[in-house]
């Protein structure tokens, strides 16, 4: 059987582009070498009038002796079009069985059906797109929100290509001078200084663990949003995840510790999900001295807040001084640790004197959000407030689609490790040998990301889950 990028992409194919189904406008694409003289034979077009521009032709379809079909025809017939070969798209009333009777027609004139995504595959064997815009055409189609959608079309429109071109660009520069430098070693000429090429290697390291976290996030993401309420114990989580997702699911208590466990459910407006953890009995640290059940529900506690879009952190109004102590050590750990963090003041309504209090010590009085979940006082703003936070949160951090980061997460890891080596190569100036060594590596790997190096298997892999017709 043969693989998606072993068929011969002159080959004309052809397939339905529209979403299946009845509407009132359906497409068929068609593209390949024998495009046009099919197309014009089929529609009835002058040869000589169809010229090297697109234009669109109004014609018609003859389906029997008797019967005729009108069709818009957009012609392509130059390599100038989305798949870099003569292409045309026939847009006709959105009939499945007049769709297949078209199809069936093209089939007999000796055009190939067309497999999953490989109008897209053609454009990338092609150069018109790269193997991450390739990607984001079908991000594009299968975006659940606005958001995702949005980071598709950034892609798509070469937002990642252009950052992975910069760093490749940076890197064979440096690989240059340093090779140059390896030609000409006994006239002892400096084509980079040590200073400038650490600089390079480490502004290029950064970018790329950049783009790995992303990539690293997005593979953990479950498409839910989620809010992770945090605090110390008693801190009055429990009572306000009630008020939050409108239930009464957490157990309630004065009782320090109550909540052992983590639970999750959607907010009342649905649009994130809230979730309750046990309260910080221990600091951050993975060596914490913590047994039983209790270590069980803080290592559960730890993972939900890692994984968390943003760490809802519920300090009381009624702490008393050591508390307050403790709150404080507990936020820095977060912060040490640039976790999204919002301070919320619960209890407002028991706020005792001001001596005793979070309300007056910064940071916590100026930044948290007050909120009594027992009378329901600030738990509308609060989730305003979330909401506000999320969106700034997503805001252009995430890069990368999500077919996207599955596929390049492990060169992008590589291509940070190998740039680290080369940093404490060049740093300890152990040889100008091993550091272009760990740079072609790096641009080996960022080029698999792009496609600049690519295998039958990774376009298999990637053109696979596309449907047909795209």
């Amino acid at each position: 059987m043969k693989t998606l990028s072993s068929i011969d992409a002159d080959e004309t194919v052809a397939a339905v582009a529209s979403a299946p189904g009845p509407a009132a406008r359906g497409i068929i694409r068609v593209s390949g070498s024998d495009t046009v003289e099919i197309i014009a034979a089929l529609c009835g077009l002058d040869r000589n009038e169809i010229g090297t521009a697109a234009r669109r032709f109004e014609s018609e379809i003859a389906l029997t002796e008797t019967a005729t079909l009108a069709v818009s025809v957009f012609l392509w017939p130059t390599r100038r079009s989305y798949t870099g070969q003569p292409m045309a798209e026939l847009h006709l009333p959105g009939s499945p069985p007049l769709l297949e009777l078209v199809l069936e027609e093209l089939f007999r004139r000796g055009v190939r059906p067309a497999r999953r995504g490989e109008f897209t595959l053609r454009s990338f064997l092609a150069g018109r797109l790269d193997l991450t815009q390739a990607e984001a055409v079908l991000g594009v189609i299968d975006a659940y929100d606005s958001d995702e959608l949005k980071t598709a079309l950034k892609q798509l429109a070469g937002g990642l290509s252009g950052r992975i071109g910069e760093i490749r660009s940076i890197l064979l520069n440096v690989l240059a001078d340093l090779e140059a430098g390896l030609d000409f070693v006994e006239e002892d000429i400096e084509f980079v200084s040590q200073q400038r090429l650490v600089e390079s290697l480490s502004e290029c390291r950064t970018t790329v663990a950049q783009l790995y976290e992303d990539a690293d996030t997005r593979m953990h993401s479950t498409g839910r949003l989620r809010v992770v309420l945090a605090g110390l114990p008693n801190a009055g989580k429990s009572t306000l995840f009630n008020a939050l997702t409108g239930r009464d699911a957490a157990i309630v208590s004065d009782e320090t510790g109550t909540t052992r466990d983590w639970l999750s459910a959607p907010v009342m407006s649905g649009e994130f999900d809230v979730v309750d953890t046990a309260g910080w009995e221990e600091s951050l640290a993975v060596d914490s001295p913590v047994n039983g059940i209790s270590a069980a529900a803080q290592q559960q506690r730890d993972e939900q807040t890692v994984e968390a879009d943003l760490i809802v952190w519920c300090s009381a109004a009624n702490a008393t001084p050591a508390e307050i102590a403790c709150d404080a050590e507990k936020q820095l750990a977060l912060a040490q640790r640039n976790l999204p963090v919002l301070p919320v003041l619960t209890k407002s309504d028991c706020q005792s004197n001001e001596e005793s209090t979070l309300a007056s010590m910064p940071p916590f009085g100026p930044a948290a959000h007050p909120v009594s979940a027992v009378s329901g006082e600030g738990v509308a703003g609060l989730l305003s407030h979330i909401g506000r936070q999320l969106q700034e949160e997503r805001r252009g951090s995430r890069q990368l689609v999500g077919s996207t980061a599955a596929r390049s997460r492990d060169s992008l890891r590589q291509a940070a490790e190998l740039l680290a080596r080369a940093i404490d190569a060049a740093q300890l100036a152990i040889g100008d040998e091993l550091i272009a060594i760990e740079i072609r590596g790096a641009l080996d790997h960022l080029g698999e990301i792009v496609g600049a190096v690519y295998t039958d298997d990774i376009l298999d892999r990637v053109f696979s889950r596309f449907c047909i017709g795209k």
